[in-house]
């Protein structure tokens, strides 16, 4: 049996950033007891279907979930080892905003299970982190760190580069203090600028695309000198630190999602579903599941296994591709095909989605 994860969503924030363009909203007097109530319904509806399966990863996202109680984190926690079989090694991750820790609550939320956190930090720079639209400052965020190295063994961080006119040298700034924190795990975003959004509303264009691949290069070449691996193209760990939770999307394992923004996907006895809020199971076909792998699990550094694809969506990933596409990728060094293995190469990897959608 694959490895197996359960996604709990918590919509609810202190404030909308004006790039985010996930489902999510500011909301004062939340009911928390009632909506985690409902999640765990929600658990027992999905358990029922899939109570063979091993848990290996818990990750409570959002929306920001550090403002959920300990009290109920630890209720969702505890439903899921009730309903499921838990590896003596799970990992239970949760996002957290830096002004969400209040002195007792990163203390609190490993008291009730938690055991990787993941630190919205965004940026070290106040100028940038008001440009971001972030509630917190630059010594806010160092403190939430400081917090969470002492009390977690896995700890990451997100930060978000390429900004409108940001130079090499800020980046690298901030790339440097946060090296000096020997964290476990980096998640690193170029800033996009989806539609909808207030960036998107207010014109803001993202910077230029030069400029962004040079970052993007820079940012690999620095976190390979310090150790780290760059298993996904915005992810970087140390050796076995990489989020376990996301691997199980971009490998096409089975997870289940739970909360209003939550999806999932389930094989239940051969057949393909994706899962959307509420209790939604839609039947994909084969050809559906195998573009989503193909889109996923390039991602990886390490590619795509041809037969752990097949057994994913019974298919063989060689008839799914466009050959023709492949071969000149290959031809061009941008992609890397073999009988066991597809993956993009390090040069390939500035034009990722462009391979990815001539591929499909």
């Amino acid at each position: 049996m694959s490895d197996f994860g359960i996604y709990i969503h918590w919509p609810f924030c202190k404030s909308k950033c004006p790039y985010c363009d996930f489902l999510s909203r500011v909301k004062k007097n939340v009911a928390q007891d009632t909506i985690i109530d409902s999640y765990i319904k929600d658990i027992l509806f999905y358990a029922q279907k899939t109570n063979s399966h091993k848990v290996t990863s818990i990750f409570f996202g959002g929306g920001t979930p550090s403002l959920l109680s300990p009290h109920n984190v630890e209720r969702v926690i505890d439903a899921v080892a009730k309903n499921w079989r838990l590896s003596t090694d799970v990992e239970i991750s949760m996002e957290a905003n830096p002004n969400t820790e209040n002195g007792t609550l990163f203390s609190d939320l490993h008291l009730a299970g938690i055991n990787r956190i993941s630190l919205g930090i965004q940026s070290l720079n106040d100028d940038e982190l008001k440009f971001l639209g972030r509630t917190h400052n630059a010594s806010q965020a160092i403190h939430a760190l400081e917090t969470a190295l002492k009390i977690f063994d896995n700890c990451s961080a997100d930060l978000i580069y390429a900004l409108p006119q940001q130079s090499m040298k800020e980046w690298n700034k901030t790339l440097q203090k946060i090296l000096s924190y020997h964290l476990g795990h980096l998640s690193l975003y170029q800033l996009t600028i989806e539609e909808n959004t207030v960036f998107a509303k207010k014109g803001i264009l993202p910077l230029n695309e030069e400029a962004a691949a040079d970052m993007y290069l820079s940012t690999t070449n620095t976190l390979q000198q310090n150790g780290f691996e760059h298993y996904e193209i915005s992810n970087y760990a140390q050796p076995n630190r990489q989020c376990r939770h996301n691997l199980l999307y971009w490998q096409g394992d089975d997870y289940v999602g739970i909360g209003e923004g939550a999806h999932g996907r389930l094989r239940i006895e051969n057949h393909f579903y994706a899962t959307t809020h509420h209790l939604q199971l839609e039947e994909l076909t084969a050809t559906e599941r195998a573009e989503e792998l193909l889109l996923m699990g390039l991602r990886l550094r390490s590619g795509i296994n041809k037969q752990k694809f097949y057994q994913n969506c019974g298919l063989n990933l060689d008839d799914i591709i466009d050959t023709k596409a492949a071969k000149d990728f290959v031809s061009d060094g941008l992609l890397i095909n073999t009988p066991q293995n597809l993956k993009i190469t390090s040069s390939g990897l500035l034009v990722t989605n462009k391979i990815i959608e001539e591929l499909i």
